[in-house]
Order: C-alpha cells, then structure tokens, then sequence
C-alpha cells in the first residue's frame, strides 16, 4: 500500500462518493471542479493506497424484514489465541451478526447483530452459544435508531 497524502479535493471526493458511490464520474469530476480524467485518476489512486476499500449498496434492513438490532456483550474465562480463533472463525460464520469487536474494560467482545424479531434473534442467540464456551451474554435490544452512518468524518 502506498503512504497517500489527502488534500482538499480528495476529501471533497471522497464525501460525495460516501454520499453516492454510484455517481457518474462526469457528475463527481463536475461537483469537485475536476475533469473526469483526473478525477478518475484520483479514485483510482484512493482505492490503491487502501483509503477507498471497496464500493457497497446499503440495503434497507426495515424493508428486508430486519427490524430489530441486538448489542450482545460477551464475556469470557478463556483468553487465549485458540479460543479466540473458534469464536472468530464461528461469530464470522452468522451472517445476522453485522459488527463484531474485541472490547476492552468490562466486556470481552461486542456484537452488534440484526434480526426479524424476538424470536429469531433467540434462534441467533443459540448459535451463538454453540460457537465456544461462554462466560456471560448480555443482548441489548435497541429501541430507537437516532442516528446511523457509514460515513466517516473528513474534516
């Protein structure tokens, strides 16, 4: 990966591509001050340096049934690369598990996982548990959604 220097016209490029990463590079290159040529060029140099990762459509969970979102707080007895592995390998296995990190403080690992309802979050709970040994579950049942955002800030 190349070290990338950003100037102002990256980030401007990269806000709009947040916004829309579908946009025509003709509009992208126009709302920068670009022509598209060099603003293609500069995607391009974005994506092989690793900035820009990859290029995704963002799915409506409510429209797709996927109405409630757990936060599930995992603790464990066991810290060792093993079990870490099994549970990795295993958590990255459930597709309705959407974040998943290793915490520090209190809480050993937290999840962030998606699913229709009550009940298939239960069924997601039990794989879950069958991925390792468990030391203490806590599912957190989001109530309202206030803000959520793939974008990152620029400034």
């Amino acid at each position: 990966m190349e070290n990338v220097v950003l100037d102002a016209t990256d980030r401007r490029l990269m806000a709009l591509l947040q916004e829309d990463a579908d946009m025509p590079i003709a509009a992208l290159a126009e709302r920068i001050g670009l022509s598209p040529t060099p603003c293609w060029k500069r995607i391009k140099r974005l994506e092989r340096a690793g900035v820009i990762e990859r290029r995704v459509a963002l799915l409506n969970r409510e429209r797709l049934g996927l109405g409630v979102t757990v936060f599930v707080a995992v603790r464990t007895a066991h810290h060792n690369e093993e079990w870490l592995t099994r549970f990795a390998e295993g958590v990255a296995a459930i597709p309705e598990v959407v974040e998943f990190y290793r915490m520090s403080g209190e809480v050993d690992y937290l999840l962030k996982v998606v699913a229709r309802d009550i009940p298939d979050y239960d069924r997601i709970y039990r794989k879950l548990t069958k991925v390792a040994e468990l030391h203490d579950v806590s599912s957190s049942f989001a109530m309202q959604e206030i803000k959520s955002t793939t974008a990152l800030p620029l400034d």
